[in-house]
């Protein structure tokens, strides 16, 4: 059993590649073996959990979910602990492995009741698994749902929490709220993504030794997506000069909006980018930033982009379009960012452009928000977060680039590649211009020569890292975020 955290990829499969999986572990093994390996696995980690409970309450649905349940409730009563099992099921109707599992626990002599017990050391919620569909919960199941978010205790799911669907991290409006989660078999995307962090909390797996069925190094299917894992960065050699690393150029800063683009050259500077040029757009109303020396001002019709990587956007207005043309043909890479981003979506002779630039194979990179996001689609903020996947993939083909669309569990996705879910980040970042920063953490890895994909899962990945290291006593401001970034090594 594996305790997830950020310091280790790992692949995540969608519920066709698990049923695959599932199905091929269930031709090379005896009947009901995987669910009994899942109900102890369950077992075991409420135990761990929760050392010192003595009653635990299983809340099971009528599948197999509730089958696993059904097996770790056998368990707990058979290491002493006094398991009460609620079952929306029963052994006429239930799939035949979980009619097996019931047979067994009653055996036991585990205790069954029509009602949630009143008090509760921990609560399984084995209610609905990985196949459901996002719906409102009604009856019974909706009372008990309420029931195990009402309650004080550690909360552990099996599989996914109910009511969180597996392959995108949707959310039905009334769900389980796990304090911990155990994933059998794979980890599903949606538990990283959308409302799937706030709604899983800690997430552990256990692959149930499918994996031993399987001959060495070979899958059985391609992930879904990869959870990112620490880049591994070179240090820099000590035979190298700032002209190893590259130039950013930072366009954008608006009249009442320089602060945005200062934001992105202040994150490429500190990220490592060799120079850092700033072209204002409200008429060059800075020469010198006395903080900030290093960077170096500039008209932005002065500045060389076919040498350079540009970040466009921050703190963009309608004077950004124009510029865009530019930009978009003749740029060494480029990162396109906020007000960039909306201009695209109401031109399509941009969009046009953007997609010659792509067939060239030019470095691109998009770091749109949902809003963002659906209006490059063309479609509701709601259509994109219900599935991020997908909305990031969309995009990233119809433009022929890298896309970082940006929320909680921020996806990275491009043409070819196994699209990447970043576990690190937190609330702290929901804060007017940490946007800017990360896009020019990009435009820095961009100018320092690795690809863009690449470019992006690091800059992502290091951008929230920042933020789960914050000190809590210490307020969490785009400005200090951008000095105090630091590249893995």
């Amino acid at each position: 059993m594996l305790k997830i955290d950020h310091r280790v990829a790992q692949p995540l499969h969608n519920v066709d590649a698990t049923r695959r999986i599932e199905h091929a572990a269930q031709a090379s093994l005896p009947a009901n073996t995987l669910m009994q390996r899942a109900g102890l696995a369950v077992a075991q980690l409420a135990l761990a959990l929760a050392p010192h409970a003595r009653r635990v309450w299983l809340a099971c649905g009528p599948g197999n979910n509730g089958g696993d349940g059904l097996e770790a409730a056998m368990h707990l009563q058979c290491w002493g602990k006094s398991p009460i099992v609620t079952w929306l099921g029963n052994a006429e109707q239930a799939p035949p492995d979980a009619a097996l599992a019931y047979g067994r626990a009653v055996e036991a002599g585990v205790v069954f009741a029509d009602e949630p017990p009143a008090t509760y050391d921990l609560c399984v919620d084995a209610l609905l698994g990985i196949g459901s569909e996002i719906r409102e919960p009604e009856g019974r199941m909706a009372q008990w749902i309420h029931a195990v978010n009402d309650g004080l205790g550690t909360v552990l799911a099996v599989d996914v929490p109910t009511g969180l669907q597996a392959d995108t991290g949707e959310l039905a409006r009334l769900s389980v709220k796990a304090t911990h989660t155990l994933s059998l078999l794979t980890l599903k995307p949606g538990l990283f993504t959308a409302h799937g962090r706030d709604a899983a909390g800690t997430v552990w797996l256990d692959n149930l030794s499918a994996d031993t069925l399987m001959p060495s190094g070979q899958r059985l299917t391609t992930p879904t997506a990869w959870l990112a894992g620490p880049p591994l960065n070179a240090p820099r050699l000590h035979a190298s000069h700032k002209g190893s690393y590259g130039d950013v150029a930072v366009i954008g800063g608006a009249a009442g909006m320089t602060g945005a683009a200062l934001l992105a050259a202040s994150a490429a500077l500190h990220a490592g980018a060799g120079r850092v040029f700033v072209g204002l757009l409200d008429g060059g109303s800075l020469s010198v930033d006395t903080l900030q020396p290093e960077l170096m001002f500039r008209p932005v019709d002065t500045l060389n982009l076919s040498a350079m990587t540009v970040v466009c956007g921050c703190g963009g207005s309608d004077d950004m379009a124009t510029l865009l043309f530019k930009a978009i043909s003749t740029a060494a890479g480029i990162i396109i960012d906020a007000d960039a981003l909306n201009s695209i979506a109401k031109s399509v002779p941009l969009q046009a452009l953007l997609n010659a630039r792509g067939e060239r194979q030019a470095a691109t990179v998009l770091t749109p928000h949902p809003l963002e996001a659906a209006r490059l689609i063309g479609c509701t903020v709601i259509e994109i977060q219900r599935n991020r996947l997908a909305a990031a993939q969309q995009l990233a083909q119809r433009f022929n680039c890298t896309v970082v669309l940006k929320g909680s569990g921020t996806v990275v996705a491009a043409p070819g590649q196994v699209p990447v879910i970043n576990p690190t980040g937190n609330a702290r970042l929901a804060s007017a211009g940490t946007g800017d920063v990360l896009a020019g953490m990009v435009g820095a890895r961009l100018a320092g020569g690795l690809a863009p994909f690449e470019a992006a899962c690091q800059a992502v990945y290091e951008h929230g890292l920042a933020a789960d290291q914050w000190p809590d006593t210490f307020p969490l401001t785009a400005g200090t975020l951008a000095r105090r970034i630091q590249p893995i090594e």
